[in-house]
């Protein structure tokens, strides 16, 4: 028994029901879905190529999925893409360029409608391939004007600027910074120019020893930190890359008995799920990972569905975010405020 006959609609509204779902009633979706279920149909992709899609399908390329720094973009992409009709087919690269070439290569074979990239620096043979296939390509979570494909995402530079920023204006200048690896990682490369460039201005210099470079772990950056506050010489401030790297630095200053922030200041980048309910909630800046999601699947999709050019890229600004984990050097002087304070972002 066909779906359209165990459904009671025609061929056309079927087509519908998998190309366009939201031209459909809600009550006609929904006897399609069953009919769908009943018969156990399953349309032939390959046969298709209707309004530009082929198989439904957008590939997603990210670092990694051993932690949750992407979960929150990654989801909000499929999220807005499935909106349109598509699922996304997700694979990690572990940082690997030629691995990321591989993966490219694969998720092609399967006839994918769009391509996401995460970041802006990618091997020449990845941008080869993608200009070879004259596919809809995105660049999600770093933003510059200058990008090969439009991305969506925010400043980097901007974020380790405004983290370094704010620690200067609390009156520290021995400062650490904990990073983690920049080899194939543009974000962090461009969160450590950024710090450093904007503490050398400041007449600040980071010595050696508190240079860290630390993978992302909760339980490395509290390693590092516990090895960091064993020396005579302590910081009165640390900054990390990310907020996974300072939450294990605020376990690792109370390991060895200090007070986040009377005795050390701890800021991260990323306000991610939960760091504004560690303790002491933490000081970081907001990269709106939601917000870029949704973004790069609403811009992707329509180039997909709308076979046009892909739209410009977007920046989705971060902004400071002053929680308790920092305070100003001069315990005389008064605290900052315990509750969240967004500063204002800059233009």
């Amino acid at each position: 028994m066909s779906v359209a006959k165990a459904a009671r609609v025609s061929a056309s509204t079927v087509s519908r029901y998998f190309n366009h779902p939201e031209l459909l009633k809600p009550a006609t979706r929904s006897r399609i879905d069953k009919a769908v279920r009943k018969t156990g149909y399953i349309r032939n992709r390959a046969a298709q190529t209707i309004h530009g899609i082929r198989s439904g399908t957008i590939g997603v390329l990210v670092p990694t999925l051993d932690h949750a720094i992407f979960a929150e973009v990654v989801q909000a992409f499929s999220d807005e893409v499935a909106e349109q009709g598509f699922t996304i087919l997700l694979a990690s690269h572990g940082y690997d360029p030629q691995r990321e070439y591989a993966i490219l290569r694969k998720m092609l074979e399967h006839r994918v409608d769009g391509i996401v990239l995460t970041g802006l620096d990618h091997d020449e043979a990845v941008f080869q391939l993608i200009d070879a296939q004259n596919i809809p390509t995105v660049l999600m979570w770093n933003y510059a004007q200058t990008a090969r494909y439009p991305a969506i995402g925010t400043d980097n530079l901007l974020a380790g600027q405004l983290i370094a920023e704010h620690v200067l204006s609390l009156g520290h200048r021995d400062i650490a910074c904990m990073l983690p690896p920049v080899a194939g990682n543009d974000r962090a490369a461009a969160r450590y120019d950024a710090v450093m460039q904007t503490l050398q201005a400041a007449g600040v210099s980071v010595r050696p020893e508190w240079q860290l470079t630390t993978v992302y772990s909760v339980a490395a950056a509290k390693r590092d930190t516990l090895a960091l506050l064993a020396s005579a010489a302590r910081p009165t401030a640390l900054i990390c890359g990310n907020d996974v790297l300072a939450t294990g630095a605020i376990y690792g200053a109370t390991a060895a008995g200090l007070s986040v922030p009377d005795d050390m200041s701890i800021t991260g980048i990323g306000d991610f799920k939960g760091s504004a309910d560690i303790e002491p909630p933490l000081t970081t800046v907001r990269i709106p990972a939601k917000r870029i999601g949704r973004e790069a699947g609403r811009a992707l999709s329509s180039t997909i569905v709308q076979s046009t050019s892909t739209s410009v890229g977007v920046h989705c600004k971060p902004a400071l975010i002053i929680r308790s984990s920092s305070r100003s050097v001069n315990n005389a002087g008064e605290d900052l405020p315990t509750h969240t304070r967004v500063t204002a972002q800059r233009t």
